[in-house]
């Protein structure tokens, strides 16, 4: 076989591998508990490609019956912290748990009164444990890059636990299909979904 194809083959076995190993537990179901209570709008938040994530969970969230909205961390630190509001619940993403904008943000966001939030990360020592409502573990993460540290099995472990979360709360508000339908007035899902 193409060694080219055995490397890429490994990568995607990697992000498997780490995709298949998240530590699922209580804390998964609390998170879920406390979006589908939130009475105002869910926060996401992340640098990087982490931050990526957290604007991929925000578009589905929305698209599934729960208003949200991406805040970027350097940005809140300008005046964009001013979309929270006490009723809002921010959810975090940080690998390492300890990204200084993200660690500041949900800081300066208990001052104007956020008192829930969803941390998900990874190493056991990040100071983004302290600072969330839940943790969400994302267990032991490998990267399969050679040097061990481009983002890529850690952001399909994020993008796996963002869709779960999003799902599982969908239908825990019995979400359903025209609704779907009247949130995608275009394209083919907005089509589908109205047939």
């Amino acid at each position: 076989m193409d060694p080219l194809l055995c490397r890429a083959r490994e990568i995607i076995e990697a992000e498997a591998k780490a995709i298949n190993n998240i530590p699922l537990d209580k804390h998964f179901a609390k998170a879920v508990s406390i979006l589908f209570k939130c009475r105002g709008k869910i926060i996401t938040t992340g640098m990087g490609k982490a931050g990526n994530i957290a604007l991929k969970m925000a578009g589905t969230l929305c698209s599934t019956g729960t208003p949200a909205c991406f805040l970027h961390p350097g940005e809140s630190a300008h005046g964009d912290l001013g979309l929270l509001d006490k009723s809002d619940v921010v959810i975090a993403f940080s690998t390492s748990g300890k990204t200084r904008e993200v660690i500041e943000m949900l800081d300066r966001a208990s001052h104007l009164g956020v008192s829930k939030s969803i941390g998900i990360t990874s190493h056991p020592d990040g100071a983004i444990r302290r600072l969330c409502t839940v943790i969400i573990n994302m267990g032991d993460i490998v990267e399969p890059c050679p040097f061990g540290l481009t983002p890529t099995a850690s952001t399909a472990v994020m993008l796996a636990l963002c869709d779960a979360l999003a799902i599982t709360l969908m239908e825990k508000k019995q979400f359903t299909k025209n609704q779907f339908g009247i949130r995608h007035h275009g394209g083919y899902l907005g089509h589908k979904a109205r047939q």
